[in-house]
Formats: C-alpha cells, structure tokens, sequence
C-alpha cells in the first residue's frame, strides 16, 4: 500500500502533555475576567475545540451564552497566561517516539501539518517548549472553525495546494488520541491514525473504527 502524501497531528496528549498548563490558564483567564472559579475539566471532555471549551465552560459557570466581545477578552487572557507558564509546567513533556517519527515522516519527502482544536496561537505556544514547530509546514486550527471536521477539511485543502493537486482518503493520515480525532478525520475522508498515549486505550480507538492504531509513536508508523 502506498504511503501518505501529507500527515497532520493533534497535539494534546499526541504530540506533547503539558502539565496541565490549559487547564490553568483558562482558570486564570475566568478568575481575572470574571471572578468565578472555571475547572474546564468539569464542563468539557478531550478533543473539543477551543472556542467548544471556551463557550461551554462560560455557560456553565456563568449560567449564560458569552457574547463576542467576551469571548474575545476570555482568549486573549488565555493566551497570556498560557504562553508564561507553559515555561514553567512542571509536567511539560514531548511525549515518547515524537520527534524520531516526525523526522522520520519529513525524510521521507510527506507534508507535515498540524491540526488542532486550540486556537492557532496556543497551539504554536504548546509546541514551543518541546521545539517542535519546525517540523509544520501549516496548520489548521481551532480559531478557524469550532468544528473539527471542518477544521480538517480545511488543513486538507491547504495541503492540496502545497501538493499541487486533490488528494484521496489514502493521500491524507491524520493522527490523534481521542474518538472525536477519527470522527472528524472520517468525515472529511482521510485515513485516522489513533494513538494511545492520551486518557483513551488502544481498544477504545479500534472501536472509534480508527484505520490504524498505535499504542505510542515509538511504534512503527503505518505505510511509511
């Protein structure tokens, strides 16, 4: 079987764990903005999008939909929080196998991309500390749409015109560790690549009917 023309990577808990520097900087950002304690993990689930948790998280602490104008003050506060102290997250860390199999992919002349549902600028922040974003041609991202099948479709379109040419289901590999990863990466036609380094087994990925699945990236990566 031939391999992929172009690979795009989540990156919580497939790329990098971070200590759980989100989490505090969204508590942070509703704490300064609004005066209410916001635990994300209380209101939201793995694999939502920014704007998904941001919403989500608001209602449930303030009892009512944010307009614009507030979401705009809640992200940026985000962002700041979050670009300090992801330098000092004690469990920051590039998790096992990732940079041997991005360097292994890029060698072998396939486009990589990253596609995430944080916002552009926390996905770069994440990947600083590991000093992985020069690995990523593109992206595509949580501020472009809250969806992730539409963030997909998306990143897919911009490495079709890097390629110069439409690619097919087998063209395009997109690897996550969550169910919703291989939902969206199904419902744009790419091929999913589920990876068990984050809260879900290698089983639960199989029954997400991920076309691949790895229990790490110290694995061999598939059709490469």
């Amino acid at each position: 079987m031939a391999g992929p023309i172009a690979v795009l990577f989540d990156i919580d808990e497939t790329l990098v764990h971070t200590g759980d520097s989100g989490r505090r900087s969204w508590s942070w950002a509703f704490d300064r903005l609004h005066g209410v304690a916001a635990d994300i993990g209380k209101h939201t689930s793995a694999g939502e999008t920014d704007p998904q948790v941001g919403r989500e998280t608001f209602n449930a602490v303030l009892g009512r939909e944010p307009n614009c104008d507030e979401m705009v003050r809640l992200y940026a506060a985000y962002l700041r929080h979050l670009s300090e102290d992801i330098w000092t997250s004690e469990g920051y860390r590039v998790l096992d196998g990732v940079e041997e199999t991005l360097q292994r992919i890029a060698d072998a002349g396939v486009i990589l991309g990253l596609l995430s549902g944080a916002m552009e600028g926390a996905a770069r922040i994440k990947l600083e500390p590991g000093k992985l974003g020069h690995y990523f041609v593109f992206g595509a991202y949580g501020s472009d749409s809250p969806d992730r099948a539409e963030i997909t479709r998306l990143a897919m379109a911009k490495a079709a015109r890097l390629h110069g040419r439409d690619l097919t289901r087998a063209d395009v590999y997109v690897v996550g560790d969550t169910p919703r990863d291989i939902e969206a990466a199904h419902a744009a036609h790419a091929t999913a690549v589920g990876v068990a380094s984050g809260r879900y087994t290698a089983e639960e990925l199989r029954a997400a009917e991920a076309d691949h699945v790895l229990t790490a990236l110290t694995e061999a990566f598939p059709n490469l």
